[in-house]
């Protein structure tokens, strides 16, 4: 007589926990400020200024921007302070840096307004496959958040994962 198969994995208490599911929607525009500076280096403030004021900033309406510069020149704090008041009425986010900087801070304030006291005193799987483009630094997020309240806390698949934390005994 054939043993009957069990799937331990999906009657286990564990819940998987996928960054992916909290992929910020909306659309990415990395915005090279180089373009605007003489010989991509120098930045002339009166003609910086002229083409800050003469840009179409609403094609920026509802996006996540990362603004940046592509050449090594050097940039003052107000050029881009100054960017971000014009695309402030228009884009959902501004920050500077490049595309995996901007996904990092929007990973940042969602992991932030989580409510995640359903998950105390539970294990708990990070998913670590994804096809959105979840950075590093929200994995580092994630943690910070549910280390103080979960039992434990592992990485990867429930078929192969690697342990993190596990709560200390009293």
């Amino acid at each position: 007589m054939a043993e009957e198969i069990v799937n331990r994995v999906a009657q286990s208490k564990l819940i998987t926990f996928n960054l992916e599911d909290y992929y910020p929607k909306g659309q990415r525009f990395l915005f090279d400020i180089s373009q605007w500076l003489l010989e991509g280096f120098v930045l002339r403030e009166k003609d910086f200024r002229e083409q800050a004021k003469e840009h179409d900033w609403s094609q920026y309406k509802d996006q996540f921007v990362a603004l940046h510069c592509s050449t090594e020149a050097i940039v003052p704090a107000w050029a881009y302070m100054l960017l971000s008041t014009y695309l402030k009425p228009f884009a959902k986010k501004v920050v500077i840096g490049d595309l995996e900087n901007l996904e990092s801070h929007l990973y940042q304030e969602v992991i932030q307004n989580m409510d995640v006291s359903d998950l105390k005193d539970k294990p708990v799987i990070i998913k670590g496959c994804s096809n959105k483009p979840v950075p590093k630094n929200a994995y580092i997020f994630l943690i910070n958040k549910l280390q103080p309240i979960v039992k434990s806390l592992m990485y990867g698949e429930a078929c192969s994962s690697v342990p993190l934390y596990k709560q200390p005994k009293n």
